[in-house]
């Protein structure tokens, strides 16, 4: 697949995102409604407004749905595994990383 570039912007219109990502805007409203990670603030005046990581799960969603033929359900559920499988991974992080903070606090502590 073919990774469109994706402007360097803080924030992107519906018709931006359609524009980048290649599908019509009712299809990605309807992407909304059935994935939770597909949820763009609003603005004050209740115009969609898409994040860059907003823009990059809907290229994802694409991609499954399109590319390598999931269905909406069986996307879900990748996408919902994917995420479980990324926290883990963070908290394991995080649990070397304080592990190594205690051994240089004990390290610092024994020579004072």
């Amino acid at each position: 697949m073919l990774i469109p570039e994706i402007p360097n912007k803080l924030f992107f219109r519906i018709g931006e995102v359609c524009e980048i990502v290649g599908v019509e805007p009712y299809v990605l409203r309807f992407w909304e409604t059935e994935f939770p990670a597909l949820a763009p603030e609003k603005s004050e005046s209740g115009h969609r407004i898409y994040k860059r990581k907003d823009v990059e799960n809907v290229l994802r969603v694409k991609e499954l749905l399109y590319e390598r033929g999931y269905t909406i359900a069986g996307a879900r559920k990748y996408l919902s595994k994917s995420r479980a499988t990324k926290k883990a991974d963070r908290d394991q992080l995080l649990i070397q990383v304080r592990n190594g903070l205690k051994d240089i606090l004990t390290l610092l502590r024994r020579k004072t």
